[in-house]
């Protein structure tokens, strides 16, 4: 089960990104290419908690981004298939 905490940071990050970035509707090869880098930086920071490094201490965080952005590609499938099925009613 979800905890509210990382629910609830997962949701701020989320309004984060639509403030910065805006609605982003992209295709499927660029959204595995923003997934692939969020996944490369908490990778990274996995490393520096082990080894030693700047990212130390930052996985949860990277982690959250990582959620946030699979659950934005998610939204932006949404969006597609719902403006195929309002294409296919006209």
């Amino acid at each position: 089960m979800m905890t509210l905490k990382a629910f609830s940071d997962l949701v701020g990050e989320r309004a984060r990104q639509d403030e910065t970035w805006g609605l982003q509707d992209y295709d499927d090869f660029v959204w595995t290419a923003i997934l692939t880098e969020e996944v490369g930086e908490a990778a990274q920071a996995a490393l520096h908690d082990r080894f030693g490094g700047d990212h130390a201490g930052t996985l949860r965080e990277e982690l959250i981004h990582v959620a946030a952005v699979a659950m934005q590609w998610v939204e932006c499938i949404d969006r597609r298939e719902n403006a195929e099925a309002d294409d296919d009613t006209e």
